[in-house]
């Protein structure tokens, strides 16, 4: 079920959470939800969010970070996916699928109205092993020069460094 992965992100921040969640990663491949440190992922908390996935495939935000309103128009804090409406919606519900049954990240980029969102899917497990939820990454890049370099030359991201205030 797992192979090596080839997803690696399309922004900073994607790469960042990619990195973290294998090195979350137990011997037999999952990541528990438990494992993933906010302190690691506190510059991207406001573009995240958990879904909770149920036994016939239905998503409901069970998090959402503060950003996503931008995204969505709406806070979707305990809807379920299924009612938000638009292009980015039906989007955000493909790749919640894909990510439980893969098994592994998965994201890209998308167009609509104008915009560009950059979107990842990080398959979580619950305490019985299975995949249940979904950490979801999702941010609105100003231009394509925004996004990273991807293929074989592509660089790992760097942990950033850290910044004191005066």
């Amino acid at each position: 079920m797992f192979h090596k992965p080839t997803f690696s992100g399309v922004t900073e921040a994607q790469r960042l959470l990619i990195t973290h969640w294998h090195e979350c990663r137990t011997p037999d491949g999952l990541v528990p939800r438990d494992a993933i440190d906010p302190g690691t992922v506190r510059s991207t908390l406001a573009s995240l969010s958990i879904v909770d996935i149920n036994e016939t495939g239905e998503g409901r935000f069970r998090i959402a970070g503060s950003r996503l309103r931008d995204i969505f128009g709406q806070d979707v804090r305990g809807r379920p996916v299924a009612e938000i409406a638009g292009a980015y919606g039906e989007g955000y519900a493909l790749g919640l699928l894909s990510a439980i049954e893969r098994g592994e990240p998965v994201g890209g980029v998308m167009e609509a109205g104008g915009r560009l969102h950059a979107w990842l899917r990080l398959p979580l497990a619950d305490d019985f092993g299975q995949l249940t939820q979904v950490l979801c990454h999702d941010e609105l890049v100003a231009s394509r020069r925004a996004l990273l370099p991807s293929g074989p030359d592509a660089h790992p991201p760097q942990a950033p460094a850290p910044r004191f205030a005066a």
